[in-house]
């Protein structure tokens, strides 16, 4: 069996701890050491996952023992902390989004490709067995010709969310809610329907306080000519996770509370639909360990995920302009 690959987690919050757990669950990954510049957060993350806290990135680079970069930086600074990793010659696990901006998640991709290291991306979503069970159905024909679908991902964030945090300002993280969630489902779209080719956005503040939408709604035309509907939410009363995909011959309906159900062509209602529960964190984070040993890349990488934040800039030119815009457009000028 191949040795744990030895990992640095870097940006000490709530989502590092996420991925931190998920990696105490896997004996393919160890977490050996963790940097952040605040010193609390840094030495109680070590404490809590028993790794070396380190004041300087500089030093987790120097480290030769340290082979990949675990990175939950803001947005902003994901060019600066994975390009100075790749330098190092360090792989990196990168959370979505890549980037803020096209242009910045393209350098990543580069600089990556440049120094010959591994670029894995956290979409985690995807890898959800009722979502895996749906594009098995669709690649045997099942569904027949793709026509429409529809999704919702909404999380209850009132008095829940620090206004200090950069995920909840416009620079840290434009377009709100569809950026920060959203690029979930967007993402889940796009592997159950195919590319999508141009969008419609619209983007609204309705709760929460801040500068940055709580509430965003796109419309996706795929490649295909299919059509599909997207409503993110930060202001709704609860959680709630919603994906039905209309085919010619079949439809499959999902959402947390019902699971996932089918419904043949010809029949009366739709027939529940079994999938066992998978760990999709410790999933993508072994594949991007196995890749680091050598193995096949990463399922989601640095130039579909670039392409997949196009999708979400998308969204926001088009709430921006009021008119549909082509994904080819951002992926050519943002």
């Amino acid at each position: 069996m191949a040795t744990p690959v030895r990992v640095a987690c870097i940006g000490m919050g709530w989502w590092s701890d996420v991925l931190a757990d998920a990696m105490k669950r896997s004996d393919k990954i160890e977490i050996v050491a963790c940097h952040t510049r605040s010193e609390d957060k840094r030495l109680a993350f070590a404490k809590k996952y028993g790794c070396k806290p380190i004041a300087s990135y500089d030093d987790v680079l120097a480290d030769r023992s340290i082979e990949a970069i675990i990175n939950t930086t803001p947005n902003d600074v994901h060019l600066a902390t994975t390009s100075a990793a790749a330098a190092a010659g360090k792989h990196v696990f990168l959370d979505k989004p890549i980037a803020n901006s096209v242009s910045e998640g393209r350098a990543i991709t580069e600089v990556c490709r440049k120094a010959g290291v591994i670029l894995g991306m956290g979409y985690q979503r995807r890898r959800e067995s009722h979502f895996r069970w749906v594009k098995k159905q669709i690649e045997a024909g099942l569904f027949g010709k793709l026509v429409n679908a529809e999704a919702n991902i909404s999380r209850d964030r009132l008095g829940k969310i620090d206004l200090s945090s950069w995920r909840y300002q416009a620079a840290g993280m434009p377009g709100g809610v569809m950026l920060q969630i959203g690029i979930h489902y967007t993402d889940v779209l796009t592997y159950l329907m195919g590319p999508v080719k141009a969008v419609r956005g619209q983007f609204a503040q309705l709760v929460l306080p801040g500068d940055n939408p709580d509430v965003a709604s796109l419309i996706l035309e795929h490649e295909s000519g299919a059509l599909s509907t997207l409503n993110a939410s930060y202001a709704s009363a609860s959680e709630y996770y919603l994906m039905n995909i209309y085919g010619k011959d079949a439809t499959a309906y999902y959402d947390m509370h019902g699971g996932l159900r089918l419904l043949k062509r010809g029949e009366d209602k739709p027939a529940p639909v079994s999938t066992a529960k998978n760990d999709t964190f410790v999933e993508e984070l072994e594949e991007f360990a196995a890749a680091v040993r050598g193995g096949p890349k990463p399922e989601v990488g640095g130039e579909y995920a670039t392409e997949s934040l196009a999708v979400v800039r998308a969204g926001i030119l088009s709430a921006r302009e009021g008119r549909r815009v082509e994904v080819a457009e951002v992926l050519k000028n943002d």
